[in-house]
């Protein structure tokens, strides 16, 4: 999203990942970035954010660079591909191939509308069959794309989430994280904010579930609170079904708040047919456990061009799994979105995740 103040399955996902483990050194040394200011880690340290999450290192190697004439930039969401590569999908309609080790672009898609117009593209997965499922705050809307950017589907979205005048949505806060669950059969959505006539805070995960034909069909939806004042910019399937997400603010003057939290969907109320959610008894929120606040994590010498309360901080809003690691921990990259300012950054952070 611009600021206002899939996988395939997983399985198949992580293990084609396998090979992203050594990436983040290589990527700075290929990059020529040797130095503490751009995240090499001290291997000897544990690096914690907290008791469940720790920052191996971070890379600005992608920070106003351009690739065949296109910004790299303005990265709203990442995916780990059938290869092995990264999929990293730019809120200006870009959808960039990056080598898993060097992070360096290898391709890059333009992607449209069915008229030919730009997209807000925010969320994205990569399907099994190496299709790319692709949100777009604009309707919003759901589409799926081939390799090379041509439409192939558009999935059903309910009419109360459009952006009004049609739904009770408001623009720029709607489908901003997409992830395919384990097995594939189940895609979810999440909503940045909540709809008109819903308590301020309680946002709405949308999913759908695909049919013995293929296409998918609109399915179960749940009701997720954010903290005061922030909302949802990406969720990301973990291996067991439940869901890594990211939450996340902006005070002028003060900076980003970014919060990775693990959420549990599984005994939620579907809450496909409650008209508004504004405290109904017997509706059961997703339930959801904070595993760091990004603030915490050490800055490994990051700078930042603007306030912050963590100098490592910039407006994350990208996030995938890229495998685990030996202890079993979920290796997790993060990617900011930098607004094509000179103020911001576009940031990849790696971390480890334990989750409990």
């Amino acid at each position: 999203m611009r600021l206002r103040t899939v996988l395939a399955t997983l399985t198949a996902g992580l293990a084609a990942a396998t090979c992203l483990a050594a990436g983040p050194a290589a990527a700075q040394q290929a990059n020529g970035h040797a130095s503490p200011a751009h995240g090499h880690a001290d291997p000897t340290q544990t690096h914690a954010c907290s008791a469940s999450v720790s920052l191996d290192r971070f890379s600005d190697a992608l920070d106003k660079t351009a690739y065949r004439g296109t910004y790299v930039g303005n990265l709203s969401a990442l995916a780990v591909d059938r290869d092995g590569s990264l999929a990293a999908l730019s809120d200006r309609s870009s959808l960039f191939t990056l080598d898993a080790r060097t992070l360096r672009p290898r391709s890059v898609v333009l992607l449209a509308d069915e008229k030919g117009a730009a997209l807000d593209s925010e969320g994205l997965a990569v399907d099994g069959d190496g299709t790319r499922l692709v949100t777009s705050e604009t309707e919003p809307s759901v589409r799926r794309y081939s390799r090379d950017g041509r439409i192939l589907d558009r999935l059903p979205v309910p009419s109360s989430l459009l952006v009004a005048p049609a739904g009770r949505a408001t623009a720029n806060q709607t489908f901003e994280g997409l992830t395919l669950l384990p097995g594939g059969r189940t895609l979810l959505a999440s909503m940045e904010d909540a709809v008109s006539g819903d308590t301020p805070g309680i946002v709405r995960f949308q999913t759908w579930q695909r049919t013995k034909g293929g296409p998918f069909r609109l399915s179960a939806q749940y009701a997720y609170r954010t903290d005061d004042g922030l909302g949802v910019p990406e969720v990301r399937a973990t291996p067991d079904g439940r869901l890594l997400v990211l939450e996340r603010g902006f005070t002028a003057g003060v900076g980003n708040t970014v919060r990775l939290y693990l959420a549990d969907p599984r005994h939620a109320t579907d809450t496909s047919r409650v008209e508004y959610l504004t405290g109904q008894p017997g509706v059961r929120l997703v339930r959801k456990t904070l595993l760091a606040d990004i603030a915490a994590c050490p800055s490994l010498g990051a700078t930042a061009r603007q306030p912050q309360p963590n100098p490592l901080l910039d407006n994350i809003e990208g996030m995938t799994i890229t495998g685990r690691d030996a202890s079993g921990r979920l290796r997790v990259l993060l990617v900011s979105d930098d607004n094509q300012s000179a103020v911001q950054t576009t940031r990849l952070y790696f971390l480890r995740v334990r989750t409990p």
